[in-house]
């Protein structure tokens, strides 16, 4: 499909189907993180993907914190996201001591991540809704880690695609 029609596809998903993900699906909806641009090339994320049937459970109620996200249950795998620390150049962090790029790099690499599943016929959800105290417990290896993002990976119970409300283009852009 042609990159518009990818981005009319990608949608959160809220309801999964009962179907694993394939091994090598996850392998390059990661690589599509792993290749994303970054400052300085810095490439400040690590990618964490559950897959098993007692991760996929674990990182389902991270982000189940407060009643939220219950359609989490329901997917199949998770890229759990953490912010690395940014290798900058010395003169690139002195000519903009208040930028801070990783975050803005972690955003790119998960916006690869969610389109690339959805050209492999997969739906994510990308959730900034977790808990990191429970994330650190129950994946240790994380301990300490900036977790940004956790995606859920799934195929949607429905193939039907919501229509995409936006605000007009003259809310969002102007050319000047």
């Amino acid at each position: 499909m042609d990159f518009k029609e990818l981005i009319l596809k990608r949608e959160s998903c809220r309801a999964y189907a009962d179907k694993p993900v394939e091994r090598e699906k996850l392998i390059q909806i990661a690589e599509a993180g792993r290749l994303a641009p970054s400052a300085c090339n810095s490439q400040p994320w690590f990618f964490t993907v559950a897959v098993s049937e007692e991760a996929v459970q674990k990182a389902a109620d991270c982000v189940q914190h407060m009643g939220r996200n219950p359609f989490a249950s329901q997917a199949k795998a998770f890229i759990i996201v953490t912010e690395e620390q940014a290798a900058l150049s010395p003169r690139v962090k002195d000519f903009f001591p208040s930028q801070h790029f990783a975050p803005l790099d972690v955003g790119i690499a998960v916006a690869h991540m969610a389109l690339a599943a959805s050209d492999l016929g997969l739906s994510t959800c990308i959730m900034g809704w977790f808990d990191e105290e429970k994330v650190w417990e129950v994946f240790p290896e994380l301990k300490g880690r900036t977790v940004r993002l956790i995606l859920s990976v799934g195929y949607a119970a429905t193939d039907a695609v919501r229509p995409k409300t936006r605000k007009a283009p003259e809310e969002i852009y102007r050319f000047v």
